[in-house]
């Protein structure tokens, strides 16, 4: 049975007339949840339903180089390092440089895309209302217009996953290169993670490696029973 410790503590002190110290040590607890994610066809899905350009290929950089929103927005033209095929993201969480891989695939969807504003700094700018202040504008795009973004195509895509945002495509990338068989401590740098169990975490959302874990599970049971 669980008790409430609100109710507990308007009882000693508007009731008995009590302000037990003990009261304070009592706290709901947290619930963990797992992250969403998405299959590799939802994730072609939501991409290919995302508009206008700056909005898709911004999804898609969040997606394919497995970075937080805020990392992907905050891109420079002088991060990308397309002779090594590296993004430095120097701007991620804790103040930590890190190194990410880059597809060739996404380097010339991100040049392509550069073409389109040709700004001297930042990689995704600011649009403005009317979508032509890029060239000049002074800052990058806001989180809130893009999440926004993200949760129309996602409508459009008819994705009804709960809890799926657009933070859900770096648990996505995480786990489909887990599914992939790329070593954990290589995801946790490209992550940027501290703690490799928070990287870890992504293994409870693939397929593959539930998948794998029942077969080693049945062989290991087999024959046990008279």
């Amino acid at each position: 049975m669980r008790i409430c410790s609100s109710g507990i503590r308007f009882f000693s002190q508007h009731v008995l007339k009590r302000d037990w110290s003990t009261l304070s040590l009592l706290r709901a607890q947290t619930a963990h949840h797992l992250p969403a994610v998405l299959s590799v066809e939802e994730v072609r899905r939501v991409l290919q339903a995302a508009t206008p350009v700056h909005n898709q290929v911004s999804f898609t950089t969040v997606y394919r180089l497995g970075l937080r929103l805020h990392e992907a927005l905050s891109l420079q033209v002088s991060d990308i390092d397309g002779q090594r095929l590296q993004v430095h993201v120097h701007r991620g969480k804790g103040a930590k440089d890190r190194y990410v891989p880059l597809p060739a695939e996404t380097l010339a969807l991100l040049r392509t895309y550069w073409k389109t504003h040709r700004h001297k700094t930042w990689l995704f700018p600011a649009t403005g209302r009317d979508h032509t202040q890029s060239p000049t504008a002074a800052s990058p795009m806001r989180r809130s217009s893009v999440q926004g973004a993200f949760r129309k195509a996602k409508h459009r895509a008819g994705l009804t996953k709960i809890g799926a945002a657009i933070h859900t495509l770096r648990h996505s990338y995480a786990t489909h290169l887990l599914e992939a068989g790329v070593n954990p401590r290589l995801i946790q740098r490209y992550l940027g993670h501290t703690q490799l169990e928070t990287t870890m975490l992504s293994l409870h959302l693939t397929h593959k490696g539930q998948e794998e874990a029942y077969e080693r599970l049945n062989a290991l049971m087999h024959g046990l029973l008279p």
